[in-house]
């Protein structure tokens, strides 16, 4: 250990053995405040293991990383997490699995699943911050009305080729992602939809080509954003940081505050109860009315954030197909008439009502996932309700959090 004094300035002691030791020496750093924090990754792609590798190395406390998708040995050219022995596996397992050994001080926990469907909006509450580094605008914008519902920030990132964007977001006033978004934004986002509104297997977002060098300067950028927001330093908020990697050069462009956005939504006065989201959405009804949140009078309804297919028809056929899953679940294949092979008409819902029909069906059949924030609306008030899974959870510093196992 090194002992060092400046005239005028408090001594600065150098432990050579301590990992975070030259870290420590910034003069705003707070190592147990990094130790304490929570972070969610989205995507562990190329630019998802940079994130990942440089929050593994500042020891982070606790990281879940969010992805559904394999690795392909396309990505090992891209990701330094990646080895060619893990092809084929879950890409948010390898990459926890390999986060962990940077730095054994970090809690990973790997979540293989859609952010746009299997997360639930208290994993998001949770977080200090959600880094996005996705490859889509649909995703993008999922994730962004999840932070804005629940107050967290979020820093998104983006790389094509030798060019990169990074775009911090913090709830719940100022500009956001959708604030941004064109209609040719809105449109793109629809070609991922058939005429059905149904989701086509075979229409995937393009491969985008890109280096590692562009991840790894739009990770750092992503990290060093999120340091800020954990330490309550100033960020550019709703503004984009693009990095232009034929000229070198690197400037920033704030988004506008659009007045009505949609993901402007924000979930307050959360209700919090034990639930089994393999419960229906009636014994969800019963049980709220136990709790005094409702009263036995008011008529209650469930509002889906995510679209409810009950049924494909064909009317010239006389054919009708019962479905009942989530539109993100449904593939457009299932909508075409096998006789005729003409588009069937297809049939949505949006809310349950209290003692209707589908009032009899599981939450989770319904669309809502694990440790999900959901909206109870009656004639007389709304209410949001955290839906706790029925099992014990630590305590974090200033509530209770939920962990998933590593998958």
């Amino acid at each position: 250990m090194i002992r060092s004094v400046i005239k005028n300035q408090s001594p600065v002691m150098i432990d050579d053995e301590d990992r975070y030791d030259r870290l420590r020496l910034i003069q705003w750093w707070d190592q147990k405040r990094i130790r304490n924090s929570k972070v969610m990754v989205v995507g562990a792609g190329a630019l998802g293991n940079e994130v990942l590798k440089n929050l593994t190395l500042l020891g982070l406390g606790e990281i879940h990383v969010v992805d559904f998708d394999h690795v392909q040995t396309s990505n090992l050219s891209r990701s330094v997490l990646f080895r060619e022995e893990h092809t084929g596996q879950s890409k948010a397992a390898v990459a926890a699995e390999m986060a962990r050994e940077l730095n054994p001080d970090c809690r990973i926990f790997s979540h293989h699943a859609d952010v746009t469907s299997d997360i639930g909006l208290g994993l998001v509450r949770d977080a200090d911050v959600v880094i996005g580094c996705l490859d889509n605008r649909a995703a993008r914008l999922w994730v962004n009305r999840m932070c804005f519902k629940t107050g967290t920030p979020w820093v998104d990132g983006g790389i094509q080729e030798i060019n990169g964007v990074a775009k911090v977001f913090v709830p719940p006033h100022g500009p956001c992602y959708e604030c941004g978004m064109t209609e040719n934004d809105y449109r793109l986002i629809a070609l991922r939809y058939s005429c059905p509104l149904l989701k086509k297997e075979e229409i995937q977002q393009g491969r985008v080509p890109t280096a590692p060098t562009i991840a790894s300067i739009i990770g750092g950028v992503q990290v060093q954003e999120t340091l800020k927001l954990l330490h309550d330093l100033p960020v550019a908020e709703g503004a984009a940081i693009v990095f232009n990697g034929m000229t070198n050069s690197v400037y920033q462009t704030e988004y506008p505050l659009k007045e009505n956005c949609l993901s402007h939504e924000t979930y307050d006065d959360i209700v919090e109860i034990d639930f089994d989201i393999e419960s229906s959405a009636q014994v969800l009804f019963d049980r709220l009315k136990q709790l005094n949140a409702f009263s036995e009078e008011e008529h209650l309804r469930l509002v889906l954030d995510r679209d409810f297919v009950t049924t494909v028809s064909c009317y010239g056929c006389d054919v009708s197909i019962g479905v009942h899953r989530t539109r993100s679940k449904v593939a457009a294949e299932l909508a075409v008439c096998k006789d005729c092979q003409q588009p069937m008409a297809v049939e949505m819902m949006h809310e349950v009502e209290e003692g209707g029909l589908n009032s009899q069906l599981s939450l989770a059949t319904l669309g809502v996932p694990l440790y999900d924030i959901v909206k109870i609306e009656s004639e007389l008030e709304r209410r949001y309700v955290l839906l706790r899974p029925r099992r014990p959870k630590p305590n974090s510093l200033n509530r209770q959090r939920f962990q998933r196992g590593n998958n």
